[in-house]
C-alpha cells in the first residue's frame, strides 16, 4: 500500500466545474501573481461553460487569498463570496473517507470488516460478505454509477443490495459508483451508533473547524445557497434520494474547505483519532489506469511526465512556482489529470494491486522536498520509483488494510 502526500498549496473552486489538483513550490505568493494566475486559469473556463459564479480560495505561504466570481443567482443578482454555500458533488466523498477513518481509529469497525457485520439483512447476499474497503474503493464487484429509479426508501435499498449479483469477484475490478460509496458511509456510520448526517454535522465538521458546512443547509442560510444551472438555464439544486448524503450531499462555502485542504495537509492541529483518519483517507490501495486509487476520492492521478498530483478533486489549480514558470503548466498538468481521472470513472478496470508491505509513507521533509512538482518544474519520482515498485498480485487477492 502507499500513502498519498498532500500538495504545498491547494486552491478550491467551490460551486463551479473546477476540481482539477495542483501544487505549488513557493512559500511567500506574491497576491498580484496569485490573482493573475487564478484570473487567468477561472475567466476563460466560466465562459465556456456558462458558469454563473464561483469562490476560488488559495492557501500559500501561511496565508488564506480568496477570489470570487459572479452571482449565487441569475435572479437575485447576489454577489459570490467566500461564506456562500456551494453544492461539492462528488467532492463530499472525500469527508464520507473521512468519517470511516475515523470509526476505524476509534476502533469501532476495521475497513477489513464485511459488509454484513454492520446490516445483518445483507447475511447470505454476495454483498453481506465484501469489505468494507472494497465497498469504498468501488471494487466491490460492479455496483452501477446510480441505483435504479425503484430505490427511493431505505427498506427499497436494503432489497436492491440483498438481490445484487456482483458481475466480478470482490476486490478485482473498480468501476465507479455511488451506492458503493453510499453503503460505506452509511455503514460506517452505523458502526459509530448514529446517523450519517448528525455525525457529519455535529461531529466531523466541527472537528476540522468548518463552521459553514452542511449536509441539511438551515433555513436561515438559505439565500447564501448557491443555485446550479440546467444545460436549459434551469434552476437546480441537487435531487434528493438514497444514499445522497454519504455520496454527493456535503454544502459548504470556500472559506471552510480551504481550511479543510490545509488540515489535510497539516493535520498535527486536530486530534489523534482525526489524524489518524486522515492517514487512513491517503492509503493507496490499487491501480487502475493512471491513477493509485485510495479511500472515496483520495487517489492520485499521475501526470504525462509522471508527476504526481495527490488530492483527487480536493483541489483546483495552483499558480506559479519559484522558477518563475507560469500557472499554465501545473493547470494544464491538472486539467489533464481531471481527464484522466474521468476516463477511469467512466469504465471498469482490472486492478493492478499495490504490493503488500510496500508502504510508501510520506511525512513532512518529503512534502517539503518535493513541494512545486505541478508548477515549478521540480519532479517529483512516480510512486513506484524509489524501490517501491508496485506488484501485481493476483487478481482476486485481498488489498492491505491500513490500521
Amino acid at each position: 500500500m502507499k500513502t498519498l502526500a498532500p500538495t504545498r498549496l491547494a486552491a478550491l473552486a467551490a460551486g463551479g466545474l473546477l476540481c482539477t489538483p495542483a501544487t505549488y513550490a513557493a512559500d511567500k505568493a506574491d497576491p498580484r501573481q496569485l490573482e493573475r494566475a487564478v484570473n487567468e486559469a477561472i475567466a476563460p473556463m466560466m465562459k465556456a461553460h456558462n458558469v454563473p459564479g464561483m469562490a476560488i480560495a488559495v492557501t500559500a505561504g501561511g496565508k488564506q487569498y480568496f477570489f470570487n466570481y459572479g452571482v449565487t443567482a441569475k435572479r437575485s443578482g447576489k454577489p459570490v463570496t467566500e461564506s456562500t454555500l456551494f453544492e461539492i458533488g462528488s467532492v463530499s466523498k472525500t469527508f464520507t473517507a473521512t468519517l470511516a477513518g475515523y470509526a476505524q481509529a476509534r476502533g469501532l469497525m476495521s475497513l477489513s470488516d464485511p459488509a454484513g457485520k454492520y446490516l445483518p439483512a445483507l447475511a447470505g447476499s454476495a454483498l453481506g460478505t465484501t469489505s468494507l474497503l472494497d465497498l469504498g474503493t468501488y471494487a466491490a464487484g460492479g455496483l452501477p454509477l446510480q441505483f435504479p429509479e425503484t430505490v427511493n426508501s431505505p427498506q427499497a435499498m436494503t432489497d436492491y443490495f440483498k438481490a445484487w449479483r456482483p458481475a466480478y469477484a470482490a476486490g478485482t475490478h473498480r468501476r465507479y459508483s455511488n451506492p458503493s460509496i453510499g453503503l460505506f458511509g452509511y455503514l460506517a456510520a452505523r458502526s459509530l451508533g448514529e446517523p450519517f448526517d448528525d455525525l457529519m454535522e455535529k461531529t466531523l465538521f466541527p472537528a476540522f473547524g468548518l463552521k459553514r458546512t452542511y449536509i441539511r443547509v438551515p433555513k436561515p442560510l438559505m439565500a447564501d445557497y448557491a443555485w446550479g444551472y440546467t444545460k436549459d438555464d434551469k434552476p437546480m439544486r441537487v435531487t434528493p434520494g438514497v444514499l445522497d448524503s454519504e455520496a454527493y450531499g456535503v454544502k459548504t462555502t470556500s472559506a471552510d474547505m480551504i481550511r479543510f485542504v490545509e488540515a489535510n495537509m497539516a493535520p498535527a492541529g486536530l486530534d489523534g483519532s482525526m489524524q489518524r483518519a486522515i492517514a487512513t483517507t491517503r492509503t493507496g490501495y490499487f491501480k487502475v489506469g493512471g491513477m493509485v486509487q485510495g479511500l472515496g476520492l483520495g487517489d492520485v492521478c499521475l501526470s504525462d511526465a509522471g508527476q504526481r498530483h495527490p488530492g483527487g478533486q480536493l483541489a483546483a489549480d495552483g499558480v506559479r512556482g519559484q522558477q518563475g514558470r507560469q500557472a499554465g503548466a501545473a493547470a494544464g498538468a491538472g486539467r489533464r489529470c481531471a481527464r484522466q481521472q474521468d476516463r477511469v470513472d467512466q469504465r471498469v478496470w482490472r486492478i493492478r494491486r499495490v504490493r503488500a508491505g510496500k508502504a510508501h509513507r510520506t511525512g513532512h521533509a518529503r512534502q517539503q522536498e518535493h513541494a512545486g512538482a505541478g508548477a515549478g518544474g521540480g519532479r517529483v519520482p512516480h510512486p513506484d520509483s524509489a524501490g517501491r515498485r508496485a506488484g501485481s498480485k493476483a487478481l482476486g487477492e485481498r488489498p492491505p488494510v491500513a490500521q
